[in-house]
């Protein structure tokens, strides 16, 4: 039974028991026998989905799990190529490298890693990036665009919009964005994003997309150095969030932004980044290698640099730095 399947039989069953799937239709659509639904079924059930019968109708879903598998994310998928591809993985290092070796081995463009745990997680300049078990969202997207490698930096701005737009889609909480990967609630981190790059001198072979995104943490889940500076959707919500359809969100909204990117441009990526940027128009400390210094930010330049203000009204541009509002 593949994966296409049971993401089909998941989004048929949601629609509860007084719209039952029937079995022998779905084994007609899909060419295989009544006896192989029933499998699935029975598959389903394994992994924690409740599945109620009406006699001589079929199948409707009482329950789900908060999975991240492909079946549970692709029954959400509004894409076209994004997430059609799902491997899913219960722990691992890291998405990144998986991701990295199959991007290598030809990968299709959208293709997903997807992990409940992973271990050594690693975020910005590899540090260590917290991804506790069945509680957020650690993916790698593989993403090709038809781009040249100076371009490939604005992906992370890219997906930095795509998660704000996911996560306002799927709560109430309203996050901001904080440069040059980082998802803020409330001033502490809920997401970070990873780009790292493929590519031949003149064209983009593979961009890899890293997501670590908190969900369904409470604050005890978090280590000690942490409590004071990360958090949760479900702690800013109030509530447990469904990771799957979370996951299909933004990898929606992923797909939609990059192909307006390679499209149009990043100017209207630009104003949507700006319009949630957390430190426009703030004074801010900038720390580099080699000096910390203080300055307005003003907005982010066509290629992705934050720009900022000295105080002698200088304007500079800003490639790589940790930033603070002061």
């Amino acid at each position: 039974m593949n994966t296409n399947m049971k993401s089909e039989l998941l989004k048929r069953m949601s629609a509860g028991m007084e719209n039952p799937v029937s079995g022998q239709q779905l084994a007609d659509e899909y060419g295989v026998s009544r006896t192989a639904v029933w499998k699935c079924v029975k598959d389903l059930e394994n992994e924690g989905y409740k599945i109620g019968t009406v006699r001589k109708k079929g199948y409707y879903l009482i329950g789900s799990p908060d999975l991240v598998t492909g079946p549970a994310i692709g029954q959400h998928l509004k894409t076209s190529v994004y997430g059609r591809t799902i491997q899913y993985i219960a722990s691992c290092p890291s998405t990144q490298l998986i991701a990295h070796e199959a991007a290598q081995n030809e990968a299709a463009d959208g293709t997903v890693i997807i992990a409940d745990e992973q271990t050594a997680g690693k975020g910005r300049l590899s540090r260590p990036w917290s991804s506790a078990a069945g509680k957020g969202i650690w993916m790698s997207v593989i993403i090709r665009p038809d781009l040249p490698p100076q371009q490939a930096p604005q992906l992370t701005l890219v997906a930095a919009v795509a998660i704000v737009r996911a996560i306002e889609e799927c709560t109430r909480v309203s996050p901001s964005i904080k440069w040059p990967n980082d998802i803020l609630v409330n001033g502490k981190k809920l997401t970070g994003i990873l780009t790292e790059l493929q590519a031949d001198p003149d064209r983009v072979k593979a961009i890899i997309l890293g997501i670590g995104m908190n969900v369904n943490q409470t604050a005890e889940d978090f280590p000690e150095e942490l409590e004071t500076i990360a958090t949760s959707l479900a702690i800013e919500e109030g509530r447990q969030i469904s990771r799957a359809e979370l996951a299909a969100s933004v990898l929606f909204h992923l797909e939609q932004y990059t192909g307006l990117y390679v499209e149009k441009g990043f100017a209207p990526i630009k104003l949507l980044w700006e319009g949630y940027a957390d430190s426009i128009g703030r004074r801010i400390r900038i720390s580099t290698l080699h000096e910390t210094y203080e300055a307005v930010a003003h907005g982010i330049s066509e290629d992705g640099r934050l720009e900022v203000e000295l105080d002698d009204g200088t304007i500079r541009g800003i490639y790589s730095a940790d930033i603070h509002i002061v």
